[in-house]
């Protein structure tokens, strides 16, 4: 029975370090694609399914949009390591009380399901994307993780990354972007598939003025340039580190 034990702990170990592979290269290559981008072509059917995506890199994002998903979405983005504890036990008080369920899922969280994972909660799912979180947020800077997330959110039908939904939504390139679109954008993430960020609802519309003033408090883009500085990568990840353990 430990034999058994030990060897099914040892292939599980292997899978796990097997995984962070592509955590790793993605860490610099540019996205080409997601597994909801997958799934929604299954899903498809026999029906035309058409793929709206093209990688746009992080200069080229305005800070209006960064802000504006980072106000909608997650505003301790920075200061988390891949979950926001208190935004989950606000979130089991709300659901605790009844009404429309809420959650709180993190950039971080969102990029490890739409980029790696299905659609779903199970208790598996869930757990890998607990796992998958935490070798993001160990593995890139909070920059690269809110670059990637702005590269594969769906914002429509087959609509999927910032670029596509600037000309899809708008007909510009995000780069040009207002302001309000660039709210407009991240007011509608709650319901991408239902919602047009250029004609929204009501309540996406009152939202959108919210997350600009948002935007706004957590400090607009000084708080983006003090996310970009970053902290330091772990010893263990650094070259150093292991020429050090070689020379010892």
């Amino acid at each position: 029975m430990k034999s058994i034990l030990r060897k099914t702990l040892k292939w599980l170990l292997i899978l796990l370090l097997i995984s962070l592979l592509p955590v790793i290269l993605l860490r610099w290559v540019p996205v080409p694609g997601s597994m909801l981008m997958v799934e929604r072509w299954l899903q498809s059917g026999d029906q035309p399914f058409e793929l709206q995506h093209r990688w746009t890199p992080y200069e080229q994002l305005p800070d209006s949009l960064k802000m504006a998903v980072i106000a909608a979405e997650d505003q301790r983005f920075a200061e988390h390591h891949g979950f926001d504890l208190k935004a989950i036990r606000a979130a089991i008080r709300h659901n605790e009380r009844g009404g429309s369920l809420r959650g709180a899922s993190t950039l971080s969280q969102q990029v490890a399901k739409n980029l790696f994972l299905w659609s779903g909660r199970s208790w598996p799912r869930k757990g890998l994307e607990a796992w998958f979180t935490l070798a993001l947020e160990t593995l890139w800077p909070k920059q690269r993780i809110l670059e990637v997330y702005l590269n594969i959110v769906e914002w429509d039908e087959g609509v999927f990354g910032a670029a596509a939904a600037a000309q899809h939504h708008f007909g510009v390139a995000p780069g040009v972007l207002s302001d309000q679109q660039a709210a407009q954008l991240a007011a509608v993430l709650p319901n991408p598939r239902r919602w047009s960020a250029a004609s929204p609802p009501p309540q996406a519309l009152q939202r959108s003025q919210w997350i600009r003033k948002q935007s706004r408090q957590l400090g607009g883009a000084h708080y983006l340039r003090q996310m970009e500085k970053g902290g330091e990568w772990p010893q263990w990840l650094r070259l150093k580190y292991w020429q050090d353990k070689v020379a010892e």
